[in-house]
């Protein structure tokens, strides 16, 4: 903490715009669980003061009023804790594409999207939409989202993987009950000395007319970006942005984020295998994360946790803290469940 007050004191702070918000954000993470602490173990003091009067019933009515709050600061110190690796605090990049199944999975998604715009909303986070191909009659065929506010991504990386509906299609005449996927990629936006090597050669450049919202600027001219990264093959566009140059940058900020991500899962699979945790569940169809069953009853279910709510519209309109703490607790904990496809609940 002196270190960085020392850093933010210097008059070459602020020269590096990017490092000093950086910088600054972390000072405030800090500053923040600093202030936790202290006011647990003041109220730690006085609900003690309380219990030893216990002979009073009034004082024991104000220690069971202020425990349940004490309880809350404790488990909110608790995330601080699990949240504060390096990346946590990064700004999200979600992915999200429907599986097979045409109109119903690209609906799907759009679901999911839904989901995620407002559960960030519910927070207060900024979020927008980097790139949406709309589906042909419904739904979308991808959706790219960027998410900033507070441990951004340190919360959505907990919704990476593989989410499965099942629900009696609205585009079904016979109302026969369907099962759709589609998939969830989290990563974080890079930020700050970190270097992810592109080579110009690597790189194939499209400019489009804009699909998106953005005024009719964006249909009259070409200012959508397609990159494709040809040693890997991942595509980015990026469609939102007022201008080409804006979506130029935005398309290379996530390619960055995407290659750094990628090169950051391989070094943990090598781990992995070296430390023998080389079993763990594949992002891929068959291995859901969750589920969300509307027919024959209603559930949410985490395949990881094991946690699960009948409260299913809630879930849809973006109350996922429930699954996201569990998970984040879950695996910090070490208790994350590993099982397949066949430990679905049975529809």
């Amino acid at each position: 903490m002196e270190q960085l007050e020392a850093q933010t004191a210097d008059p070459e702070f602020w020269k590096n715009a990017e490092r000093a918000t950086r910088l600054l954000r972390e000072k405030r993470r800090i500053e923040k669980r600093r202030d936790l602490v202290s006011d647990l173990g003041r109220e730690e003091e006085e609900i003690g003061s309380l219990l030893e009067m216990g002979d009073d019933p009034d004082f024991l009515s104000e220690a069971a009023q202020t425990l349940p709050l004490f309880i809350q600061k404790i488990d909110q110190l608790e995330l601080e804790e699990i949240l504060s690796d390096e990346y946590s605090d990064s700004p999200a990049i979600i992915e999200i594409h429907p599986g097979a199944g045409g109109t119903e999975s690209q609906d799907w998604a759009q679901m999911l999207l839904r989901m995620y715009l407002r559960w960030s909303e519910s927070r207060g986070f900024e979020s927008a939409v980097i790139d949406l191909q709309p589906g042909e009659e419904a739904g979308i065929k991808s959706a790219t989202i960027r998410v900033r506010g507070e441990n951004a991504f340190g919360f959505l990386q907990a919704e990476s993987g593989v989410h499965r509906l099942v629900r009696i299609s609205p585009f079904d005449a016979a109302k026969r009950r369907h099962t759709s996927f589609a998939s969830v990629f989290v990563y974080p936006e890079i930020e700050g000395d970190i270097t992810v090597e592109i080579r110009d050669e690597d790189i194939r450049i499209d400019t489009f007319r804009a699909s998106s919202a953005g005024g009719q600027h964006v249909n009259k001219t070409s200012s959508a970006v397609r990159l494709t990264h040809m040693p890997t093959g991942i595509v980015i566009s990026s469609q939102n942005e007022r201008s080409q140059i804006q979506n130029r940058e935005m398309a290379f900020k996530v390619l960055k984020a995407k290659l750094f991500e990628l090169e950051r899962q391989k070094k943990k699979e090598a781990l992995d295998q070296i430390s023998g945790a080389g079993n763990k569940k594949e992002n891929a169809w068959g291995s859901q994360i969750r589920s969300y069953v509307l027919q024959p009853y209603q559930i949410v279910k985490d395949h990881r946790t094991g946690i699960e709510t009948s409260r299913v519209d809630e879930v849809l309109d973006g109350k996922l803290d429930l699954f996201i703490r569990g998970y984040l607790l879950a695996r910090w904990e070490g208790r994350l469940f590993t099982g397949r496809a066949e430990d679905l609940p049975e529809v």
